[in-house]
């Protein structure tokens, strides 16, 4: 499996909550989109978003940042979240009602990538356009574009930082024992963040650099369903006690983002082991904290109101009916079809770079400078 991404144009609305957010193989086209564009639609249309829950900052940003920059740039904006109670089936609902509703593009956070095609295919037959935003929408072939964060490259900077962490701080020589974790399977994106990452870890493993003692390196053995935290703590207990009795020290772990990182840290301090260099992802306030306070080692900033405004971007075009711009039309391999998508790069941050890494977060930035 490959990887997802984007561009940005200033939409003033948009930049002014600029703050970061939050899972294959790659392509160089930076051209057209290779799809039939729109033949436009009224300046003042309807335009729907269906956003997964409310469970990460970076949801609850993105679903604010759309409600002001549509309306800042003349849509009528129908942004709806669904429940993290609920099943797939309440956004199933949602975007079908966008589709009746008239809605002429609808942007999709997918809570379940692999569940949607059939409304996705009402969209299409309705006339609207589809945009996986973040998520690819897999095994159809009536999404159009794919917004993301090149998420392959967001698992390349977690191994890496992971490898960096462990010199730095494992405080002896290698081999080095770690464990890995993964996202929930139902999101396409943490095969993504997992197989970046292992392109990275795995000939470590293979010549004995790093030692992963539980021995679950499949994705299956690692993943963490639905992203919760109570998850992720249980299966960190759980490895705490049946391989890490005794002296046997836990050097480092690999966490797909900041919410799992936080669960991974408090599983090993409570139980009285030392704090392993733990990666992460989403920019998340407390884990920014917990970095600047030298717990956490690493975090991924993603703008999230780059990749808000580059889906407003996308909308804008094809109102006016021009061709949508996009910089990838070989990566994202949905199983029916190569979704063109436009690709941002994320960052990774330590302590160390943190100042520089958020310059133009200025909520993040001023928790950086309390510590320094």
């Amino acid at each position: 499996m490959k990887k997802m991404l984007l561009t940005a144009t200033a939409i003033v609305a948009v930049g002014a909550f600029a703050l970061t957010g939050c899972s294959s193989e790659r392509g160089g086209d930076t051209g057209g989109s290779g799809e039939e564009t729109a033949k436009g639609f009224a300046a003042d249309a309807t335009i729907g978003v269906a956003l997964p829950d409310k469970t990460s900052e970076n949801w609850v940003l993105a679903g604010k940042l759309f409600e002001d920059g549509l309306a800042e740039a003349g849509f009528k904006a129908d942004v709806q979240y669904a429940p993290a109670s609920n099943t797939v089936a309440e956004q199933q609902n949602q975007i079908q009602a966008m589709v009746t509703n008239g809605a002429k593009v609808i942007i999709i956070g997918a809570k379940d990538g692999k569940q949607l095609a059939t409304q996705v295919q009402a969209a299409k037959d309705a006339g609207a356009t589809v945009i996986a935003y973040d998520r690819l929408i897999e095994n159809t072939e009536a999404v159009d574009y794919y917004a993301a964060f090149d998420n392959f490259k967001v698992g390349n900077l977690q191994g890496q930082a992971l490898l960096d962490g462990l010199a730095e701080r494992a405080g002896h020589e290698a081999p080095y024992n770690i464990e890995l974790f993964s996202g929930s399977p139902d999101d396409a994106n943490s095969a993504v963040f997992f197989d970046g990452a292992m392109e990275v870890l795995q000939p470590k493993i293979d010549d004995g650099t790093l030692k992963v003692v539980s021995g679950q390196t499949e994705i299956a053995q690692t993943a963490t369903e639905g992203w919760l935290a109570e998850n992720a703590q249980n299966r960190m207990d759980t490895i705490l006690t049946g391989s890490y009795s005794g002296d046997t020290v836990l050097d480092g772990v690999l966490s797909p983002n900041d919410t799992l990182a936080r669960a991974i840290i408090t599983s090993v301090q409570q139980a009285g082991k030392p704090v392993p260099v733990v990666t992460g992802q989403d920019s998340e306030v407390e884990s920014v904290k917990s970095i600047m306070e030298g717990v956490q080692y690493s975090t991924i900033n993603k703008d999230t109101s780059l990749l808000v405004a580059q889906a407003i971007k996308m909308v804008q075009q094809l109102q006016k009916g021009e061709e949508v711009e996009v910089n990838d039309t070989e990566s994202y391999d949905n199983g029916a079809k190569v979704v063109p998508a436009y690709l941002l790069d994320p960052v990774i941050v330590t302590k160390e770079n943190a100042a520089e890494a958020y310059a133009n977060v200025p909520s993040l930035l001023e928790i950086v400078k309390s510590y320094q």
